[in-house]
């Protein structure tokens, strides 16, 4: 079957039973006017490599193969990352349109028929190489959430190998009961952490409620601990040499000066409390925090969370090692991004195969 290449590296397929044909396997291209069938780029070159079909120029010249693909990623910048995504789906046995922005594809589910199934995901195509940017992930969240989709990035290595991350708004949750402690507590400051003596105190903040780590007869809090217990009422602190009682604003300077990222943090820590989660330091997973639903005494973590500003981009090498630890020990990745009014969004990625 041979169609009429294009210019712009689409095709035209203008006798009606080739059209037929070639649209009843797999569901490629789209009718044109007379019965015909217009293939867009991504369509005209897999047929073409995969030999399903023959294209040539207006003059009857059947055009190769690799002309062919030069020439669609001559008209059409970043085609060949997009194309490698398209061509892995379509091998996979999933149909594949190209989709208008913001992403690039839209996939249907496997077994599905073009205008009767809903498609089921949106893809979007990125080279390692492209930062990665936070912002534009929490839109593209939002957006696949409101149309019912499931976002799928595609990262496509130096390699040319694909991997495939499931995206998507989280809303991490937990079940500890809340027990307050009857009065504020006294705690010491001293460098980057604080210590709370009193055993009453100790009881109640490191085994009701899961704060710090238990030392001996003392509780270790971190600075980011003893801020949110300070702004919450549950403790009064002093500074271990002096004796003079430490304001939350100081706290905070000396959190901030230690820890470039403090802010982030604490608002993240804050969140996360407040949704009855335990949260703990996650720097054994490389991790800013580790999350869990219920006691440590009596469960595991469920989210290993990074917090960063709500603009945050890096590079994606940086993100797939999180996501690798965090599925490896069975922890859920999660982004907190924070705003500059410290209100704190949750993205959540994971590694899949589609």
């Amino acid at each position: 079957m041979t169609g009429v290449l294009r210019p712009d590296a689409t095709a035209l397929f203008a006798d009606p039973a080739e059209a037929s044909a070639i649209y009843a396997k797999g569901f490629f291209g789209t009718t044109a006017s007379g019965g015909g069938l217009e293939l867009d780029r991504y369509e005209a070159v897999y047929l073409a490599e995969m030999g399903r079909a023959e294209l040539a120029g207006p003059g009857g010249r059947r055009i190769g193969w690799s002309t062919i693909f030069r020439r669609a990623v001559r008209v059409d910048a970043g085609f060949a990352v997009r194309y490698l995504v398209y061509r892995d789906l379509r091998q996979r046995g999933y149909v594949v349109r190209a989709s208008p922005p913001p992403v690039a594809f839209s996939v249907l589910p496997r077994g599905g028929t073009l205008h009767k199934t809903p498609s089921r995901y949106w893809v979007e195509a990125l080279s390692e190489r492209v930062p990665f940017d936070l912002a534009r992930l929490f839109d593209l969240a939002e957006r696949s959430q409101s149309a019912k989709k499931l976002l799928l990035l595609a990262l496509v290595d130096e390699e040319s190998d694909l991997t495939y991350y499931r995206v998507r708004r989280a809303s991490p949750s937990g079940a500890l009961a809340p027990s307050p402690i009857p009065a504020p507590t006294e705690g010491w400051l001293s460098e980057d952490r604080v210590t709370v003596h009193d055993p009453a105190a100790v009881e109640a903040l490191g085994r009701a409620l899961a704060y710090g780590s238990r030392v001996g007869d003392r509780l270790e809090l971190s600075l980011i601990e003893a801020s949110y217990l300070v702004d919450t009422g549950q403790l009064v602190l002093r500074d271990a040499k002096s004796g003079r009682a430490v304001t939350a604003d100081r706290l905070e300077r000396r959190g901030r000066r230690l820890d470039p990222r403090f802010g982030e943090r604490s608002a993240a820590y804050r969140d996360l409390r407040g949704r009855h989660l335990v949260v703990k330091t996650g720097f054994k997973y490389g991790a800013h925090f580790r999350a869990y639903p219920r006691n440590p005494e009596h469960s595991h973590a469920r989210y290993l969370i990074q917090a960063v500003p709500s603009s945050h981009r890096s590079s994606w090498p940086d993100i797939a090692g999180g996501v690798r630890v965090a599925q490896g020990v069975r922890k859920e990745f999660v982004i907190a991004g924070v705003a500059d009014e410290a209100k704190v969004r949750f993205l959540s990625l994971e590694r899949v195969r589609p």
